[in-house]
């Protein structure tokens, strides 16, 4: 295994002189956590969607822009007197070693130990509410599904799969009532309640709302592809055609993928 050391260093190196408020490079010098901040969660989402194509040849680049992101806040913050790259090392190595006692301690592996742990440091920055420290800026169905699982924690959970599937029911005959009112208002709140509901039956399953909507969203993609080129093959455009067309076509290509699917 090559030492990282050196590669980190010279990492470290290359963000001190990007951000040298003489000779830097000048929009490097006039970025804050602010600005940095979406570009930090861009680059997460391109190592999630890199892993998820498995493209093993690419992810070690899509690491590196994401470890970028941890550089680049940690010299803004040296800059500023806050904190360095070795204080944000050396918290979270102490935190794996402080919630894994089971490996680095005497203490036997128990169910539920790394919660508990989190659940420990939460009281000792005197954060006491059971939602306190949910990030308000994850993206909104793994921010429902972390909600749920928090208040579940404490015993705020229904017992079944069964019950949360009907709860869905419930909130989708709530959304069609005013849906037929026509008030946007009210419209908007029930559909977000239906939308958290079906988060909270992810986590119920023990799936992943993002990743299940991530996989919806590849399929319609290569659906609504494969009957965009079915039509271009007959010397047609989407706009040639009418909506019954585009569902006939819609259908066909799902045909296709079952007997494909059969066949494998």
């Amino acid at each position: 295994m090559q030492d990282a050391a050196a590669p980190l260093e010279r990492l470290l190196g290359i963000m001190a002189r990007l951000r040298d408020p003489k000779t830097g490079c000048p929009w490097d010098r006039v970025q804050d956590f602010a600005s940095i901040a979406p570009y930090s969660i861009e680059e997460a989402y391109e190592v999630a969607d890199t892993i998820a194509r498995e493209d093993w040849d690419g992810l070690p680049d899509e690491l590196g822009d994401l470890l970028l992101q941890v550089v680049y806040h940690a010299q803004m913050a040296d800059e500023k007197g806050l904190f360095d790259f070795a204080t944000v090392a050396t918290l979270i190595g102490d935190k794996m070693v402080r919630r894994h006692p089971h490996v680095f301690g005497e203490a036997e592996a128990q169910a539920g130990q790394w919660e508990n742990g989190k659940a420990l440091e939460r009281l000792a920055r005197n954060r006491r509410g059971t939602l306190d420290d949910v990030p308000v800026g994850l993206p909104a169905l793994i921010r429902a599904r972390k909600l749920s699982a928090r208040a579940a924690r404490v015993g705020f959970d229904w017992d079944t799969v069964g019950e949360v599937a009907a709860k869905v029911d419930e909130e989708l005959d709530e959304l069609k009532v005013e849906l037929e009112s026509g008030d946007r208002d009210k419209i908007f709140d029930e559909l977000g309640d239906v939308l958290f509901t079906l988060a909270t039956l992810a986590r119920k399953l023990d799936m992943d709302p993002e990743a299940c909507l991530r996989q919806a969203s590849a399929k319609f993609t290569r659906r609504f592809t494969a009957v965009e080129h079915d039509l271009a093959d007959r010397g047609l455009a989407l706009a040639d055609v009418d909506v019954k067309t585009m569902e006939e076509g819609w259908q066909a290509v799902k045909r296709r993928e079952r007997a494909a699917t059969k066949e494998t």
